[in-house]
């Protein structure tokens, strides 16, 4: 997604890369558009939580269909004029603080159902989860879009100013400053919603296991509601980590090249921090398959539908009994 200062770009692009590249794009699309669908399919599923799960996913799914493309585009020598590259460059900008901001969305909703479970439900409405969406992405296009109001890169070739009609080799440290990248971007937007969201999950923890521990004064629908909750939250918790864990690489790299210029990065850094970045776009649903059972039964539901429809396509048989439809009555267990 990112080049660095100092760093030539490839003469060739390496045919792996773009392959692995492509693969993960494919995984990302595919795996996220699952994700909307089984929200979609199952209404046990559309809660709040699982409104900003679809946020999430959204974002995840334009990784895989705008992001990687533009990547490997840009990476082949893309020659583009220099807003236009500007412009692209605040798109994936915008669509990584959508991914940061849902996850903050997350983190805050949880807090808000083991904090204060009996006032969740009135709080909290479905309304009210849409609308918190809508906020974190204009909030997401506010910040991203921010170098286009001039904290940019100067428009300048050699010691002359250009036109916005000249034509650049886009690369986005060509256009992006890298004290934006640092000071607003990652520290600003990164490291400090990161910090709220390890602060709400710690909370969380000490909450339920405080409730857990107080078992004598539980009753048995009680205890497994915490459970439940528990399970939940160490899920969602898992996808923070996930995040952090693909992205910090890349951003810490811009750190050092900001704070060291003369450094340097070899060029595989840069080809491990960008990748990485892209695969946690396909962990997301890999996560909500394996450790969340409503998703992961909803998932088989469907699964077991496109089987029988095939199935039917090419038997003369007509009267198969069909699965029950998913609703809120599906046996789709927490």
């Amino acid at each position: 997604m990112f080049s660095f200062p100092g760093i030539q770009p490839r003469e060739h692009v390496d045919m792996i890369y773009i392959s692995m590249e492509t693969a993960i794009a494919l995984a990302s699309v595919l795996g996220n558009v699952l994700v909307v669908l089984v929200v979609c399919v199952n209404r046990a599923l559309r809660d709040t939580t699982f409104c900003f799960i679809v946020s999430l996913a959204v974002a995840d799914i334009a990784v895989g269909a705008l992001v990687i493309p533009l990547a490997i585009v840009i990476s082949l020598g893309l020659k583009t004029q220099f807003y236009t590259c500007l412009f692209l460059s605040c798109l994936l900008l915008i669509i990584t603080q959508g991914s940061i901001l849902s996850l903050m969305a997350i983190a805050i909703d949880r807090y808000l159902r083991v904090k204060i479970p009996i006032k969740y439900s009135i709080i909290v409405t479905q309304n009210r989860a849409w609308v918190a969406v809508f906020l974190c992405w204009l909030l997401s296009a506010l910040t991203g879009l921010v170098p286009m109001l001039g904290w940019h890169n100067e428009h300048t070739h050699g010691n002359l100013s250009t036109t916005s009609d000249d034509i650049i080799v886009c690369t986005f440290t060509t256009v992006m400053r890298m004290d934006y990248m640092v000071y607003f971007n990652f520290f600003g937007w990164v490291v400090v919603p990161l910090t709220i969201m390890i602060a709400l999950y710690a909370e969380i923890f000490r909450v339920i296991r405080k409730q857990l521990n107080m078992r004598a004064e539980a009753t048995c629908d009680t205890s497994k509601y915490l459970h439940k909750e528990l399970k939940l939250a160490k899920s969602l918790a898992l996808v923070v980590l996930l995040f952090a864990l693909c992205w910090l690489p890349l951003h810490v790299m811009n750190c050092i090249l900001f704070f060291c210029p003369e450094c340097g990065m070899p060029k595989s850094a840069m080809y491990v921090g960008i990748f990485m970045s892209h695969v946690n776009s396909a962990l997301n649903p890999l996560v909500y398959a394996f450790r969340i059972q409503r998703f992961r039964a909803t998932l088989v539901q469907i699964a077991r539908r496109c089987m029988l429809c095939k199935h039917k396509e090419t038997s003369p048989c007509p009267n198969q009994p069909s699965p029950p439809p998913l609703s809120d009555k599906s046996p789709v267990h927490p």
